[in-house]
C-alpha cells in the first residue's frame, strides 16, 4: 500500500469558519500575537491566555470539518496515509483521519506548565486559573508557542521522507521550521500544492493546484483513488 503523507496548513481550517494564524491586520481574533502566544505572554498575563485560547478552544468545538477534511479521510480507504498538520483543532480527526501528527499541539488538550510531557484532555471548553498538573504546577495550552521548540519537528520529517505521494494543502511555506518540512521529500515522491495563492516558484517541486482545500482536495482525492480501481 503506497504511502501519502499530507502537510496541512490553516487554510483547510479556515473554510470551515476558524480564523488564519495572523491576518494582514496582525491580529489574532482581536489580540495581539504576542500578547497571547508567546512565553512571556503567558509569565506576563496568564489570565488573558487562557481567556484567548478558552474563546478558541469553544469555536472549535462548535466548527465542523468541511469537505477537505473528508476527502482526506477518504483516501485511507485505498492508501496508507498521514497527516502533519500546523492546525491546533481536531477537524482531521473528526472527519476520520486515523493518523494526525500536530506540530504546533492541540487546544482540546493542556499541559502542565513545567513538565511537558503531562498532557491532559480537557473536559469541557476551559481551563481555570488554579487548575494543576499532577506535580502541582499551573495548567496551560498545550500548544506550541512563538519561541518554544517544535518537539514534533524530527518525527514529522523521518515521516515526510517516507512519502510516495507528498501532498501540500492550506499553507504558504513561509513559517519556519515548519516550511523546511518539504525538504525531506523523497526526489521521486510525486508532490502536489494545493492552494489558492501558490506562486510559481514552486512549480519546479510540485504539481499546482490553484484551488481552495474544500474544492482541490476532492479533486485530487478521487484522482489518486480512481489509479487503484
Amino acid at each position: 500500500m503506497k504511502k501519502i503523507v499530507v502537510f496541512t496548513g490553516s487554510g483547510v481550517s479556515a473554510e470551515s469558519g476558524l480564523k488564519t494564524f495572523r491576518d494582514s491586520d496582525g491580529l489574532w481574533e482581536n489580540y495581539r500575537i504576542e500578547d497571547v502566544a508567546t512565553p512571556q505572554a503567558w509569565n506576563r498575563n496568564r489570565s488573558m491566555v487562557l481567556e484567548f485560547y478558552n474563546l478558541r478552544r469553544k469555536q472549535v468545538l462548535q466548527t465542523k470539518p468541511n469537505a477537505a477534511h473528508f476527502a482526506l479521510a477518504h483516501l485511507e480507504e485505498k492508501y496508507d496515509v498521514q497527516i502533519i498538520t500546523q492546525n491546533i483543532d481536531d477537524l482531521h480527526e473528526r472527519a476520520g483521519s486515523a493518523k494526525v501528527l500536530h506540530l504546533h499541539g492541540e487546544i482540546l488538550k493542556s499541559r502542565s506548565s513545567t513538565d511537558h510531557r503531562l498532557v491532559y484532555d480537557i473536559k469541557g471548553s476551559e481551563i481555570k486559573e488554579g487548575e494543576k498538573c499532577e506535580k502541582g504546577s499551573q495548567l496551560r495550552p498545550h500548544i506550541v508557542w512563538f519561541g518554544e521548540m517544535v518537539p514534533e519537528l524530527e518525527n514529522a520529517a523521518r515521516l515526510v521522507s517516507l512519502a510516495d505521494i507528498f501532498i501540500v494543502i492550506g499553507t504558504s511555506l513561509l513559517v519556519y521550521p515548519a516550511a523546511g518540512l518539504v525538504d525531506y521529500a523523497s526526489p521521486e515522491s510525486e508532490k502536489y500544492f494545493i492552494d489558492p495563492n501558490a506562486t510559481e516558484n514552486l512549480e519546479d517541486q510540485f504539481i499546482i493546484i490553484k484551488e481552495k482545500a474544500g474544492t482541490g482536495v476532492p479533486v485530487l482525492t478521487e484522482q489518486l483513488l480512481n489509479r487503484l480501481k
